[in-house]
């Protein structure tokens, strides 16, 4: 089983300002800037636009709309004046809205429906990322904490769609390090185990369950780099299957109900073909029975399936260079051609569909549209526009988002995408934003409409973004080709990649910056470090500084991963690794900086420590260097809270101007 760990997830964390001294305060108080001193950022932005920053950035006034299961009730996130989403039901026959659950300063992490009676919501408290799930009635009542263990993270398994009161989680509440799981009663908080997971050197990593509840399948670790799958088999004993490295994925999708074998089950692997494929796979026999799906050059993303009409397969997805569907039964055939024709040349997705089939949830985007939602009756054949999630950009003044392929220095094929400011597309040479995304290992670039980027674009920059190597979706052999080459061959990556954005005929190569959060900000700081006459200044966002500390500063669950961790990353105990991640880590090599630097952190980043910031800081600033510090007291992994979001714009755009645009 390939477990990717992805560990710069984009998650916000908050906790309360007013409640901490400067003594309890996270990292070293003195160091960040006051809001006061970074507005002076602001003040570098000249011109009359259009669009202001809170225009980009604000959340949507309704989000996030899902149908009941039985489709009389319509959800969905409503934003009030302080910046807040709550959650809101709608009766579909009557119109009567009521506030269900209230955001209040601890964010709402996600929500959806666990019955046609009752939802679930994920918070945590003070951005300790130890999620708990919350359930609450459609009217707002009988708000219950089903997850109240202090110090445990609780997780989604699975919907029991036939029983409709229970859902399974899983839980480290036994161990930090690893996870079991029960089957939770949503309505009275009734907690059952399924299974014991007591070997924190060789745990269970993943749990496979069946539509009906029952465990049939568990993937075991083994030597911290290999993973043991067992299945159930006829004489009710689970045996091990087949046994794969970190480095290849063998995982059941779901088993196939529409064989009478009911060890069929549907597979995505990478064993038998560089890029990911769906199979189906006979695990009484341990034999694949037929390969179903894959594309020569892109990992499969998933596929649909229907309840209603015993599970057929409604269609397969991945995305290349843009989302792909491949329709397969004759039902999605013809909603796939209505939608098509319909939505004409956007892209569209099926958000939530009503147990009867009978109304879908359609979001409808494209680079220059931030999002749409219409909802489809299929009886009546009638579309019906629900929102615009942020009317207040017109689609016509946004920029293209034109998918890129080029060769790297050593003959990879790369891809990625460059938005294009008009000052471009009408002739000018404009300065560019180089932003490596996050991960590294696994996420990827897509496309689509990126904040970001259309406002870095309004203010006349080209943003060039890189799906360098170890990033996801390409194949084995791409992703593999990652492995040890932080701050080597990645960063080599970007740096071709500016390379092949100058030969497009728009680029000011004189004015070129770089910005990143998470690994980003690694690469961000890493490029300064290794190419500094390449960029004119950065933007280092919650990103890794020191990857001796960042390894020291992991979370309890993460440990079991050390082991692949070091064979992908690079290894602490090894004498030549160690050797590397000195010359990688920039806060060990802060005099190669010599360009302008903005840090950006959340004080409570359970993933970055703030002192991954705070050293970068320090030495740069001892050098006599002036960095502009931006710190959140009530934010971790990246900015959540909409004010400060805004704010952090308002001061990025302020500092590219200073850098990028008084040259011009």
């Amino acid at each position: 089983m390939k477990n990717l760990f992805s560990v710069f997830v984009a998650i916000c964390f908050f906790c309360n300002m007013n409640a901490q001294d400067k003594a309890e305060m996270p990292g070293n108080p003195e160091l960040p800037n006051s809001s006061e001193e970074l507005s002076v950022l602001k003040t570098f932005e000249k011109g009359d636009y259009k669009y202001s920053v809170k225009d980009y950035f604000q959340k949507p006034t309704k989000s996030t709309f899902r149908f009941s299961p039985n489709g009389n009730y319509l959800s969905y996130r409503e934003r009030d004046d302080n910046g807040k989403s709550h959650v809101y039901v709608k009766n579909t026959e009557n119109g009567k809205v009521a506030k269900v659950i209230e955001e209040g300063e601890e964010l709402i992490r996600g929500y959806g429906w666990a019955n046609d009676n009752r939802l679930l919501y994920l918070m945590d408290s003070g951005g300790d990322e130890n999620y708990h799930i919350y359930a609450v009635d459609l009217d707002g009542q009988n708000r219950n904490d089903l997850t109240p263990f202090d110090g445990v993270r609780a997780m989604f398994q699975d919907l029991l769609k036939d029983q409709p009161d229970h859902i399974i989680i899983t839980m480290n509440k036994s161990n930090p390090q690893i996870f079991e799981p029960f089957k939770l009663n949503v309505v009275t908080g009734e907690l059952e185990k399924l299974m014991e997971n007591t070997d924190p050197a060789n745990p269970i990593s993943g749990y496979t369950f069946d539509k009906d509840g029952n465990l049939r399948a568990y993937a075991k670790q083994q030597d911290g780099t290999d993973y043991v799958l067992f299945y159930k088999k006829d004489d009710g004993e689970f045996h091990p299957v087949i046994t794969t490295n970190w480095r290849d994925n063998f995982s059941i999708m779901g088993f196939d109900y529409e064989t009478k074998n009911q060890h069929d089950a549907y597979v995505r692997t990478n064993l038998e073909n560089d890029t990911e494929e769906i199979i189906r796979y006979d695990f009484e026999k341990g034999e694949t029975l037929e390969k179903i799906y894959s594309n020569e050059t892109f990992d499969v993303g998933g596929m649909a399936r229907s309840r209603k009409r015993g599970y057929e397969v409604d269609y397969f997805y991945y995305t290349g260079e843009k989302s792909n569907v491949k329709p397969v039964s004759d039902t999605y055939k013809n909603l796939h051609t209505k939608f098509a024709k319909e939505f004409g040349d956007k892209d569209f997705d099926i958000t939530s569909t009503t147990d009867e089939e009978d109304k879908h949830l359609i979001y409808v985007y494209s680079d220059k549209l931030y999002g749409t939602y219409y909802m489809y009756d299929v009886k009546k054949d009638v579309f019906k526009k629900l929102v615009d999630l942020m009317p207040q950009l017109n689609e016509a003044d946004m920029c293209e988002m034109r998918p890129i392929k080029f060769k790297s220095r050593d003959g990879l094929d790369l891809y990625g995408y460059i938005t294009i400011p008009k000052e471009a597309a009408a002739g000018q040479k404009v300065p560019m934003i180089v932003n490596p995304h996050g991960g590294p290992y696994g996420p990827r670039d897509t496309w689509g409409f990126n904040p970001e980027t259309q406002l870095f674009a309004s203010r006349g920059y080209a943003t060039l973004q890189v799906n360098y190597r170890g990033s996801g979706g390409y194949g084995k052999d791409f992703w593999l080709a990652g492995s040890k080459q932080i701050g080597r061959k990645m960063l080599d990556d970007l740096e071709d990649g500016v390379a092949y954005a100058k030969t497009l005929g728009f680029i000011d190569e004189d004015n070129v910056g770089i910005y990143g959060g998470s690994y980003g900000g690694l690469a961000t700081l890493g490029s300064l470090v290794k190419t500094p006459d390449l960029y004119q200044c950065g933007v280092d966002y919650v990103g890794v500084s020191n990857l001796f500390t960042f390894f020291k500063s992991f979370p309890p669950y993460w440990k079991p991963y050390l082991a692949q961790v070091y064979e992908q990353w690079y290894d602490e105990n090894d004498p030549k690794d160690i050797e590397i991640m000195k010359q990688v880590s920039p806060a060990l090599n802060c005099d190669k900086i010599t360009k302008p630097l903005f840090v950006v952190q959340g004080a409570n980043d359970p993933r970055v420590n703030i002192d991954e910031s705070d050293q970068v800081v320090e030495n740069l600033r001892e050098r006599g260097v002036d960095v502009p510090y931006m710190v959140k007291y009530n934010e971790g992994h990246g900015f959540g809270h909409e004010d400060n979001r805004i704010e952090l714009y308002e001061c990025m755009i302020g500092f590219f101007a200073k850098h990028l645009k008084s040259k011009v």
